[in-house]
């Protein structure tokens, strides 16, 4: 008995071709005709006020609102430097001198170390009593390393260079001070501390 081979017919019924348009040669057939009206999205539970109050805090904070649109953000950028542009040339006018510098990343450091210093105790106005803000200084050296973490592998060597000097430095004048502070006789304020309540 002889084999007798099936033929058979391969039929493409996508409907959209590989570049995303719609195929006109491809029969439309009635099931795809038909459309179904789109499901009723289940209505959210009604929060009660209760719930509202047990709502955990992290998650009010990861509910932000929402950005500003791309043409509000270029309005507001070019609002601002218009407005930089006309304190250039008031200070430039005044001083007779230069306007502002330019922000760069050096410069932001130097002012967290700046900041830092000040808030130890290691800067201030001359005829002025030394006043140092162990948790304000503490607060700039955690925002510096913050920015260490998040800029790593975008730094030149410069300006790595320069954050790891400036955090070393912070870090180990931080620790003088609160050490002193930890050392100085109960009551007593230690050298350019704040006095340390009584138990």
């Amino acid at each position: 008995m002889a084999d007798k081979k099936e033929e058979f017919v391969v039929s493409d019924r996508r409907r959209f071709a590989p570049e995303g348009d719609l195929r006109t040669d491809v029969p439309v057939t009635e099931e795809q005709t038909t459309v179904a009206a789109p499901a009723k999205p289940p209505a959210a539970p009604a929060v009660t006020a209760e719930a509202q109050a047990t709502k955990p805090a992290e998650q009010e904070l990861e509910e932000m609102p929402a950005p500003p649109t791309a043409a509000e953000q270029l309005e507001q950028s070019a609002a601002y430097k218009a407005s930089g542009k006309k304190m250039d040339d008031m200070l430039t006018g005044a001083s007779g001198g230069k306007g502002m510098p330019e922000m760069t990343f050096e410069r932001l450091v130097e002012s967290f170390y700046m900041s830092a210093l000040f808030q130890l105790g290691a800067i201030r106005q001359e005829g002025e009593p030394t006043n140092v803000d162990i948790v304000s200084a503490r607060q700039t050296i955690d925002s510096l390393s913050l920015i260490q973490e998040k800029t790593k592998g975008n730094l030149s060597d410069r300006e790595q260079v320069l954050l790891q000097n400036v955090l070393f430095e912070l870090r180990m004048a931080w620790i003088e001070v609160t050490n002193a502070i930890a050392s100085a006789p109960k009551g007593k304020a230690a050298a350019g501390g704040p006095p340390i309540a009584k138990k």
